[in-house]
């Protein structure tokens, strides 16, 4: 067996003691991690760009987030072929948030301010303000104890009348106004809406600037039912839908008036395929369109997703004159 190796003797100083141990190393910082780019410190940017062949008309919308998320800024322009070339119109920018918003029209030279808050209890104020017209209007809402009841004021600023009152009740609204008729006359105008369930449907009647209108709807998984009629003119319409197949359904209308009607037959392929066709009578055209995209998608689930749509118009008059319309849009985000 080899015999144990023998370390050194400490060395010592001139005293006979040994010298203290080294100390141990201080800890060094770690680096300062680095700034992100300003590329990356930026908001995401949804762009939206659309093109319609008709009005030969392209439009862009650029929004994105701003404040730490508390608000929206968004950006929209268009341009289109004009008489030299291409003609940009002014853009149009607003600043939405929950509480205010603030849109800008250059075209116009005018603002739209809007705000709401909460006061104490259960009262609501809520106030807009055109820069241009240096008009505006005040209301305030508060609920009626804990009923489902809601009574609003409102008036415009400068106010030039007597304030107006809405009542809001769960099967509709009533609201009372001042009006100005021709002769300078001030009356006191009254308009409502009411909403009740009758025979598996739901009425509707509509009173505003003395013209009533009635609406009955009737739906189940297969038809829908709508007649309507308007007093005191008398006049009756109806509408009516059939599910003729989960992919396939038939719309019709007509107004017993001018004698106009209507009809639209759709197909559904899938969600992102379908077609129409349809007539109008009273502009005499008959017309088929093709989509492809999913129409009802939401942005935040397909965010890259483009919807097109093709549509060929027959005039009854004149067959010679029949176009072919299309209107793109598409999304992307950055």
């Amino acid at each position: 067996m080899a015999a144990p190796a023998h370390l050194p003797p400490p060395a010592m100083d001139e005293d006979g003691a040994t010298p203290p141990a080294p100390a141990a190393p201080e800890s060094v910082p770690p680096p300062p991690e680095p700034k992100p780019s300003l590329l990356r410190q930026r908001p995401p940017v949804r762009v939206t760009s659309e093109f319609d062949s008709e009005r030969r008309l392209f439009s862009h919308r650029f929004s994105c987030r701003v404040l730490d998320g508390f608000a929206k800024l968004r950006l929209r322009v268009s341009h289109g072929a004009g008489g030299g070339g291409i003609a940009w119109g002014p853009p149009d920018v607003s600043l939405l948030a929950k509480n205010f918003s603030v849109i800008v029209d250059p075209a116009s030279r005018s603002a739209v301010l809007r705000g709401s808050t909460d006061l104490a209890g259960s009262l609501r104020l809520r106030a807009s303000h055109n820069t241009k017209e240096q008009q505006g209007e005040v209301s305030v809402a508060a609920n009626l104890g804990d009923s489902p009841c809601k009574i609003e004021l409102s008036s415009l600023v400068p106010p030039s009348g007597l304030p107006r009152a809405t009542f809001f009740f769960p099967k509709g609204e009533v609201s009372i106004k001042e009006k100005i008729l021709d002769e300078g006359d001030r009356i006191l105008s009254v308009n409502g809406l009411v909403k009740s369930h009758v025979l598996n449907g739901v009425c509707t009647a509509v009173y505003n600037d003395n013209a009533l209108n009635i609406k009955y709807r009737y739906k189940d998984d297969e038809i829908s039912f709508i007649p309507s009629i308007s007093l005191p003119s008398n006049s009756l319409s109806f509408a009516f839908k059939r599910q003729l197949t989960p992919g396939d359904k038939l719309s019709y209308w007509y107004n017993f008036d001018t004698n106009y009607w209507g009809a639209v037959y759709k197909h559904k392929e899938n969600k992102h395929l379908k077609w129409k066709a349809g007539y109008e009578s009273d502009n005499r055209l008959g017309w088929a369109s093709l989509w492809v995209g999913d129409a009802g998608g939401s942005t935040k689930e397909v965010p890259l997703k483009a919807k097109v749509r093709f549509t060929l118009k027959v005039p009854q008059d004149n067959v010679q004159n029949s176009v072919v319309v299309f209107h793109v849009k598409k999304r992307w985000d950055f």
